[in-house]
């Protein structure tokens, strides 16, 4: 039996949010380094900690990793719902690769230049998907 080709779309947003995650970590660690923090030797500190004590821009790709760990989980959660109704028509296959090229794109736009316009755009496209696929799922569920 061949996967759901939804679950390409699953693999590319999480493998998408480890590369936030090392994004994150190589710029906190180089941030930390430049404003005299030793992070061996600190204890009981939050990331967010940092916000206020270090450039802005440090903190963005860690604000997007952040947003990574919200909206997506709901993206996860109906798109399994789908492949468990076996409803991997080629309309959800297409909004589930929207969703991820749009999240990879607002993480980028987020990380780099930060333009809150250009952001909230590719945020609300992405849930134009995200409603879509929820809105195929529950469909599916009440006509079988």
């Amino acid at each position: 039996m061949q996967p759901s080709p939804l679950l390409g779309p699953v693999v590319a947003l999480v493998a998408w949010s480890i590369i936030m995650l090392f994004w994150m970590a190589i710029v906190r660690g180089a941030m930390a380094r430049r404003v005299g923090i030793d992070l061996m030797a600190r204890r009981g500190g939050r990331g967010q900690d940092l916000d206020g004590k270090a450039p802005a821009e440090a903190q963005w790709p860690a604000h997007n990793y952040i947003h990574l760990m919200e909206q997506p989980t709901l993206f996860y959660a109906i798109t399994l719902a789908l492949v468990l109704m076996n409803f991997d028509a080629w309309i959800n296959v297409w909004l589930a690769w929207a969703y991820v090229g749009l999240r990879v794109a607002h993480s980028i736009v987020q990380a780099t230049v930060n333009i809150v316009a250009l952001r909230f755009a590719l945020f609300f496209l992405s849930t134009l998907c995200l409603i879509g696929l929820t809105t195929h799922a529950a469909l599916r569920l009440m006509h079988g």
